[in-house]
């Protein structure tokens, strides 16, 4: 089965920052075909997840076009998948900075793990194909099928033994889609310190599910699963194994795996946008002074979309990059590029400002809206009236510590997804 995908019929190519093309991969999303194939990486999974994170598109959206197509029940699982989106923002939301730590304990100690990412890894030379070939997909297009990411993850902390951390914030930094509820929990979810047990592949998964040159025999992750928890647990040496598989005359030379990849260049993280974009810090006082007595509207990086109608016809749009939290989670050069032409189709007008530059330049508006999004820190509530982010679940206040237990009380009485609508 190859089925293709049928919102990128290039997987080698970077999807188009464009609400246009958001429109229209989303009018090629086909659930039937999605929930019979989207474990594979040639299936047809929807290709949306980057324009819904940057706010290009939202949930309400997306779901009121496909039922436009024909109904679903509330349990489909493109419905499903959705639901786990907004399932991760609840837990962000009781949590706070908590995703950032483990949940509880993971199968070893915290200190048995390395803190920092190997370079075989991040340049993606391991020699385990499936490895490699998804930190090149990941540096090429930047984004990644989910089975992919997960048997990044999966082999990062449990076949490495590296903290879940080092691997969480190095891939959130290179998705174009990257978002800190979604990466770090599915990250935790993989290591065991947010799920019950750790997440476990090997190459016979590999092969079913993705194409011949992701395919790894005789490698580190060519064992059985009892191995492969073995490793995780700390009670065998995935390093020795790892070693005997890239040595000629070892265990793997017999298959086409056992060759070490040459490698490639990580790209260079930068914690402000490139130069050659043309975003600078405002001058304040002549901001405030153009500004005052008018509504303003802020677009960020995770909304990227217009402004509603009911501003006034003199409202002022800008978009504004936040200093503080570029300079903890910073972005290559192509995911500034990505998110600054999808900035740049709703606003011409565009700075890279800490917060006294901000709340000094618009001192004398009248007012200033946006939306609110857990990417940005409380003090812009002081600074702008923020209007919720669009929600396609309704709002539990009691936080469900698992997704099931979420899903249950959102989804109770419900019986078709035009329901949530």
């Amino acid at each position: 089965m190859t089925p293709t995908l049928p919102c990128l019929p290039d997987p080698n190519a970077v999807p188009p920052p464009t609400r246009a093309a958001a429109l229209a991969c989303l009018a090629r999303v086909r659930p039937a075909a999605y929930a019979r194939t989207r474990n594979h990486l040639e299936g047809a999974v929807t290709g949306l997840s980057p324009w819904l994170t940057h706010g290009v598109l939202t949930l309400p959206e997306v779901l009121a076009d496909v039922l436009g197509r024909g109904s679903l029940p509330v349990q489909h699982k493109l419905v499903f998948e959705f639901g786990w989106r907004e399932y991760f923002r609840h837990v962000w939301a009781h949590a706070g900075e908590g995703i950032l730590r483990s949940l509880h304990e993971g199968p070893l100690r915290e200190s048995a793990y390395a803190a920092e990412l190997p370079a075989d890894i991040r340049e993606a030379r391991t020699g385990v194909p499936a490895i490699d070939q998804a930190v090149r997909t990941l540096y090429t297009t930047g984004t990644l099928h989910n089975h992919a990411r997960m048997w990044l993850a999966s082999y990062v902390v449990h076949i490495r033994h590296v903290h879940w951390r080092a691997g969480a914030d190095w891939l959130v930094a290179h998705l174009f889609d990257g978002d800190l509820a979604s990466n770090h929990l599915s990250w935790q979810w993989v290591a065991g310190t947010g799920s019950h047990k750790p997440y476990l592949f090997n190459a016979e998964n590999v092969a079913r599910y993705a194409p011949e040159p992701w395919h790894s025999p005789g490698t580190v992750i060519d064992q059985p699963y009892a191995a492969l928890d073995a490793i995780a647990r700390g009670s065998r040496s995935a390093a020795s194994d790892r070693d005997r598989a890239l040595q000629p005359g070892g265990t793997a030379t017999a298959g086409r795996s056992a060759r070490v990849d040459t490698g490639v260049a990580e790209p260079l993280l930068l914690p402000a946008p490139p130069a050659v974009l043309g975003i600078a810090e405002p001058h304040a006082q002549a901001a405030a002074e153009r500004l005052r007595g008018r509504t303003v509207w802020l677009a960020h990086p995770w909304a990227l979309r217009a402004p509603p109608a009911d501003l006034p016809p003199d409202a002022a749009v800008i978009g504004v990059y936040l200093r503080a939290h570029h300079a903890a989670w910073p972005w290559p050069e192509a995911r500034w590029r990505w998110v600054d032409e999808a900035m740049a189709a709703v606003t011409a007008e565009r700075w890279f400002v800490d917060e006294a530059g901000l709340r000094a330049a618009l001192v004398g508006a009248a007012q200033v809206r946006g939306v609110a999004d857990p990417h940005l820190p409380a003090w812009m509530g002081d600074v702008a009236r923020l209007d919720p982010p669009p929600r396609l679940f309704a709002p539990i206040t009691r936080h469900c510590t698992s997704f099931s237990q979420w899903w249950t009380r959102v989804t109770r009485g419900l019986d078709r997804a035009e329901e949530l609508l």
